[in-house]
């Protein structure tokens, strides 16, 4: 391409979501709340964690970071979202379009490690009891937050360089309501055959080492609950595991369906519906999944306000 003359995109305009206008207010509200619950309440489980010393366990060390991780990847696409809403021309520089698709991958990819390492966390908690406060050591917590960082780095940088390296020379305008990189390659006056391949392999490489990492714990995991002779030991052990059980199935299920599908079931309009459930909804879950299904962090949500009652009453 560099001896053909062609006239390089410097902005992108988005579709975004195609709806009738007269919803166009109902459907800006219900998103303004699912970001505004998704912050309120990934912040409100930071916080609660920093605050109560009973939460001071590398389960709430992974649960803390795994709430900044879904605060930061809802807003990579959240309100420029809910401002396109009342945009008649919803554009994106260049360098935005690249900056956003460089962050949404890297949150995505750590977010899917950070899951493994909670999983590996279970493992330890249920399967080796006894040894727990000694195995999951302090710079072994932090090795298993930095990991799914330096993943999602290299995961992001591989894929938006690997895209932005190539040629738009026009059409501009991206069937998608954010920078996504399958709706970025239909844009591209080149053969992206091979980029669609780095898509497929990454990202399956991904999901794969660590669901498999997850799918391994809990075979341990199950084994060694079915090994507990009291129903109620059964119970408890399994209570500890089902919040983040929930948490996998919902983003590992939606990020195959978009990711790690056959070509012939792709389709970009497909795409834009499945994308507003892990981009939107998906964060906002997470601090409810953790709550309501989590005695612990139940219990520390009611200390702390009968400490807020008892400061003010005072």
């Amino acid at each position: 391409m560099a001896n053909e003359n062609y006239t390089r995109v410097t902005e992108f305009i988005f579709l975004g979501l195609e709806y009738y206008p007269q919803f166009q207010v109902i459907l800006f509200v219900l998103f303004l709340f699912f970001y505004l619950f998704t912050i309120t309440g990934n912040l409100g489980m930071i916080i609660l964690i920093r605050i109560d010393a009973r939460l001071h366990s590398p389960m709430y060390f992974f649960l803390s970071h795994l709430s900044f991780v879904d605060i930061s990847f809802s807003s990579v696409v959240g309100p420029k979202m809910l401002r396109d809403f009342f945009e008649e021309r919803k554009t994106i520089s260049f360098l935005g379009c690249a900056l956003q698709q460089w962050f949404f991958g890297f949150f995505v990819a750590t977010e899917c490690f950070l899951l493994a390492s909670m999983a590996y966390d279970r493992y330890v908690a249920i399967c080796n009891p006894l040894l727990y406060s000694v195995a999951m050591s302090q710079r072994l917590c932090i090795q298993l937050v930095v990991g799914p960082y330096t993943v999602g780095f290299m995961n992001t940088m591989t894929h938006t360089t690997a895209t932005f390296r190539l040629p738009f020379c026009g059409p501009n305008v991206i069937n998608h309501f954010f920078c996504d990189i399958s709706p970025l390659l239909s844009l591209v006056c080149a053969d992206t055959s091979l980029n669609k391949l780095l898509v497929f392999i990454v990202a399956g490489a991904v999901g794969v080492f660590s669901g498999l990492t997850i799918l391994v714990s809990y075979i341990y995991i199950l084994t060694a609950i079915l090994r507990i002779r009291s129903a109620e030991g059964r119970r408890k052990a399994f209570s500890t595991c089902s919040s983040h059980l929930t948490a996998v199935a919902i983003l590992y299920g939606t990020l195959f369906f978009i990711y790690v599908r056959p070509g012939a079931i792709f389709s970009l309009d497909l795409n834009k519906v499945v994308s507003v459930f892990y981009t939107a909804v998906i964060p906002m879950l997470n601090p409810l999944i953790y709550s309501l299904r989590n005695k612990e962090v139940k219990d520390a949500f009611h200390r702390t306000l009968a400490k807020r009652k008892f400061c003010i009453s005072n």
